[in-house]
């Protein structure tokens, strides 16, 4: 589970007033252990800016971030990403484009061990990879030598998501990772999203800026507004809201 307490990022701290941006503001938050958050909230809310503090890109101005009851903030962020998984809105981030589908897969599933020496591919790792490949239904099992870079921006977001979740992470991040594609692909991204995050049980918190997206997947919804959380919502008050409802509150919370 993830705890927030008194959660806090000032930016330009140390220039005039005028230039000083509180991008999150007393953050209180506690997201339970497999709950699916999904965000919304206009630009500049704070949203991405939550999700860089969490992951230990941006460094928090103060308040604490327990992640199952281990303090996270004195961690570096490659040291976070052991416990942590995170896809971002870009296709081509997440990835090293020149490598092949299994030199990704394999650099994906040793991530947060110790370093050696020696590089090599067992059979039985590449037989794993091949089943999981096989199982996002995008027919490139028989091609994991094929160089990710060289893929469509859906198929390489599929793989940057089954990369993220493959060593069983405590938490899921994604920042507007389906954003830069085409509908009918992101709907694809979405579905394979929430059938990974219930089949692992991931504690996941998704940015997107489709508010149908929002209501349709996860179990909770949160809406952010000048750096603080204006709306919490999960279980049947979720389920009743619709695409409507929720235009309101964002005008009435935004505007």
């Amino acid at each position: 589970m993830l705890k927030i307490k008194n959660l806090t990022k000032v930016f330009n701290e140390d220039l005039s007033d005028d230039l000083i941006k509180t991008a999150l503001d007393n953050i209180n938050i506690h997201i339970e252990d497999g709950e699916f958050v999904t965000v919304i909230g206009g630009n500049g809310s704070g949203k991405s800016t939550f999700l860089n503090v969490i992951s230990g890109m941006v460094k928090e101005t103060s308040g604490d971030i327990l992640l199952n009851d281990i303090n996270i903030n004195k961690l570096k962020e490659y040291e976070r990403a052991k416990y942590i998984g995170r896809v971002f809105q870009d296709p081509l981030l997440g990835t090293a484009h020149n490598m092949s589908v299994l030199e990704n897969l394999y650099l994906a599933s040793h991530k947060g061990k110790k370093r050696k020496l020696k590089w090599s591919f067992k059979r039985e790792e590449e037989m794993k990879f091949n089943k999981l490949i096989s199982e996002l239904n995008l027919n490139l099992e028989n091609n994991l030598t094929q160089k990710i870079g060289l893929l469509s921006g859906g198929q390489r977001q599929a793989i940057t998501l089954l990369m993220a979740v493959m060593n069983d992470p405590n938490l899921l991040l994604l920042d507007e990772h389906t954003a830069a594609l085409d509908p009918k692909t992101a709907k694809v991204v979405l579905n394979l999203t929430e059938e990974i995050v219930n089949k692992n049980k991931i504690t996941t918190i998704m940015i997107t800026h489709n508010m149908k997206d929002a209501l349709t997947h996860g179990n909770r919804l949160i809406m952010f507004n000048e750096g603080k959380i204006v709306l919490d919502v999960k279980g049947e008050e979720k389920n009743n809201l619709k695409i409507k409802d929720l235009l309101e509150k964002f005008e009435d919370y935004v505007y």
